[in-house]
C-alpha cells in the first residue's frame, strides 16, 4: 500500500508532539488537496512516495456509550456499527439506494404502501434467517428512539403480511420511501437491547477479551465474498473516553493509531484536527437556522415584519469560514447545497446583502417601549461555543446595519424552556433533518418545531408534496424564503478522516462510513405490478 510522506510536514508537525502542545497548533496554514494536507507555499513535489507494508485497521470505540444501532447516536461508535450490521436498504453519499436485505420490493400507486420480501439469504451472525417479525420489530423501536424518530414520523404502520412480505404505511406519499428505510435490522428479541451488543447481519462481529476489543470477520457472512471497503481479518478497537482522546488515538497513535474517525464538527464537543489525513465531507442533515416568534413578538405583529428581509443580513460564508472553519456549508435554502434539488439560482434571490437589508429596513418600523426602541433578541444555547459565536456575529452585524439585536445566552435546559414557552424574538436553532429533508414538523399544526406560531397549513401541504415529488421542493424553498419564517443559516456535514492510503475503496454515507452495495438494484428487485 502506498502513502505520502513529506519530510517538511513531518518536521513541521514533530515540535507539537514533543511539547505535548497540539491543541496550540495554528491551523490556518494547512489547505487540503486531493492528495495530502500541504502547508502554504508547499509544492506537490516536495511530496515523495514510498512503499509501506500493509496497515493494519483500527477504530475507536467508547465502551461507555451502546452499540446497539438503534440507540446509539455516538459517530464514533457508528463507524463500528456500519461493519456489524445492515439495514433493507443502503443509501450512499449521493442519496442513491440499494437493496441489502431486501430481496423485492413494490410500491402502491398512491405512494403510500411499500412492501417488502426479504432476501431469502439474509441471516445473523449466528446463522438464523432474518424474519419479517424482526424487521418490524426492529422499525417500531427505531421509531421510539430520539436518533431516527424525525425521520419516521410519517411512517404509522409496519405489520408482518400473510405473503411473508413486510408492509410499511405512511400519512403522505413517498416518492422515495426506501431512501429512509436504511435502518439496521436485529432479532425481534435484541432490539430494546441497549446494554448489551445485538447480533447483526453485517461482515463483521463484535468480539471481547481480557485482551481486549475487537471485530473479527464472518467466515460465514451471508453475503459471501461480497467486496466491502473493509479487507482485515481482525479489525483492533481502540478504547476511548472523549474526542480529544479519538483525535490524540487518530494523530499520535503511533502502531496502534486509529484508522479511520468520523466527527460532526457542529457538535460542542468537536475536536480539530491538525495532521496529515484524507477526509470526506458527508452530508449529515444537521441544519442551522434561525426561528421567528410570530405570536408573541413585537418585531412580526404586521404581516411578516423582519422576517421577510432577515435572510440579507446574514453573512453565511463568513460563518462558516470564520466559527466552522469551512466544515459547514452556507445555506440560503432550508436543504443541504449538496442536495440535487437545492436551486442555486433561487438560492442567490436571498443571499446576504447588507444595502437591501439596510434599505428594506428604513422602511420597518422599529417597535418602541416607553418611546425608545426595542432590541431584538437573539436566544441561542449557551453550552455550544461555535454556535454561541454565531449568534453573536449575527447580532453584531444586525446592530451595525441598524437594527439593534442582542443575544440571550441560556443554558441547554433553559434554552429549551425559553423556546418551547415562545419566550424570545428569534432563536438560533439546530435540528437533524431526515434524507428527505423533510420540514413538515416546523408547519404543522401543534408540529414538534413549529414554536412562535410557525404553523402553517399551506406551507405544511407543500412540504408533503415536495416528499411525494422532489420537483416541488423549489416551489416549497420559494415560499418559506419569501415568508421568512425560519431563516436558513449553514447545513453541518460529517467529517469522516482516514489514514492516507488506508483506505482506497472507501466511500462513506451519512450513516454508513463503511458503505458497500451489493449486486442488486432498485430496477432488479423491483416488483413490477400495480398493487392499491
Amino acid at each position: 500500500m502506498k502513502k505520502f510522506v513529506s519530510l517538511f510536514l513531518t518536521l513541521a508537525l514533530l515540535l507539537p508532539i514533543l511539547s505535548g502542545c497540539s491543541q496550540d497548533i495554528d491551523n490556518a496554514a494547512y489547505v487540503p488537496t486531493g492528495n495530502a494536507i500541504l502547508l502554504e507555499g508547499q509544492e506537490p513535489e516536495d511530496i515523495m512516495l514510498e512503499e509501506e507494508d500493509h496497515q493494519e485497521l483500527n477504530l475507536a470505540y467508547y465502551p461507555k456509550y451502546s452499540l446497539n444501532p438503534l440507540f446509539g447516536s455516538d459517530y464514533t461508535n457508528r463507524v463500528l456499527m456500519s461493519l456489524m450490521y445492515q439495514g433493507l436498504f443502503a443509501v450512499d453519499n449521493q442519496k442513491n439506494v440499494t437493496p441489502i436485505l431486501c430481496g423485492k420490493y413494490r410500491v402502491s400507486t398512491n405512494n403510500m404502501n411499500l412492501y417488502v420480501y426479504l432476501d431469502e439469504k439474509a441471516a445473523f451472525s449466528d446463522g438464523s434467517r432474518v424474519r419479517p417479525e424482526d424487521v418490524v420489530a426492529s422499525y417500531w423501536q427505531a421509531k421510539e428512539n430520539d436518533y431516527y424518530k424525525n425521520r419516521l414520523r410519517h411512517l404509522t404502520n409496519i405489520e408482518v403480511l400473510e405473503d411473508g412480505g413486510i408492509l410499511f404505511q405512511t400519512d403522505t406519499p413517498y416518492g422515495s420511501l426506501p431512501l429512509l428505510l436504511d435502518i439496521a435490522i436485529l432479532k425481534e428479541s435484541e432490539v430494546a437491547l441497549n446494554d448489551g451488543i445485538p447480533l447483526g447481519t453485517g461482515p463483521y462481529v463484535f468480539r471481547s477479551d481480557a485482551a481486549g476489543a475487537v471485530l473479527q470477520r464472518n467466515q460465514n457472512w451471508w453475503c459471501g465474498n461480497a467486496k466491502i471497503p473493509a479487507t482485515d481479518e481482525i479489525i483492533n478497537l481502540v478504547e476511548v473516553n472523549s474526542p480529544a482522546d479519538v483525535r490524540d488515538a487518530f494523530q499520535f497513535g503511533g502502531t496502534n493509531s486509529v484508522s479511520v474517525v468520523c466527527t460532526n464538527p457542529m457538535s460542542a464537543s468537536f475536536a480539530e484536527y491538525r495532521c496529515d489525513y484524507e477526509l470526506w465531507n458527508i452530508e449529515s442533515g444537521y441544519f442551522m437556522y434561525i426561528g421567528c416568534n410570530i405570536l408573541y413578538s413585537p418585531f412580526f405583529e404586521d404581516d411578516g415584519g423582519i422576517r421577510k428581509f432577515l435572510t440579507y443580513a446574514i453573512d453565511r460564508a463568513t460563518l462558516s469560514e470564520e466559527v466552522y472553519k469551512g466544515m459547514a456549508a452556507p445555506a440560503t435554502l432550508p436543504c443541504d447545497p449538496s442536495a440535487y434539488y437545492y436551486s442555486n439560482f433561487l438560492a442567490r434571490d436571498y443571499e446576504y446583502d447588507a444595502l437591501k437589508f439596510i434599505d428594506h429596513l428604513s422602511n420597518f418600523n422599529i417597535p418602541r417601549k416607553d418611546g425608545t426602541p426595542r432590541v431584538l433578541e437573539l436566544v441561542v444555547n449557551a453550552d455550544d461555543s461555535a454556535r454561541v459565536s454565531v449568534a453573536r456575529s449575527i447580532a453584531a452585524s444586525l446592530t451595525e446595519m441598524g437594527l439593534p439585536c442582542t443575544t440571550k445566552e441560556y443554558a441547554t435546559a433553559a434554552y429549551n424552556r425559553a423556546i418551547q414557552a415562545s419566550n424570545y424574538d428569534i432563536y438560533l436553532g439546530v435540528t437533524r433533518l431526515s434524507p428527505t429533508m423533510d420540514l413538515s414538523e416546523f408547519f404543522r399544526p401543534w408540529g414538534e418545531m413549529s414554536w412562535g406560531g410557525l404553523q402553517h397549513e399551506t406551507i405544511y401541504d407543500m412540504c408533503k408534496h415536495a416528499l411525494e415529488d422532489t420537483g416541488n421542493f423549489y416551489n416549497l424553498y420559494q415560499k418559506l424564503a419569501d415568508d421568512g419564517r425560519i431563516v436558513p443559516v449553514l447545513f453541518g456535514h460529517y467529517n469522516v478522516y482516514a489514514q492516507r492510503g488506508l483506505m482506497p475503496d472507501l466511500a462513506p454515507s451519512r450513516d454508513n462510513v463503511f458503505y458497500y452495495a451489493l449486486d442488486k438494484t432498485m430496477d432488479s428487485c423491483l416488483i413490477v405490478e400495480e398493487v392499491e
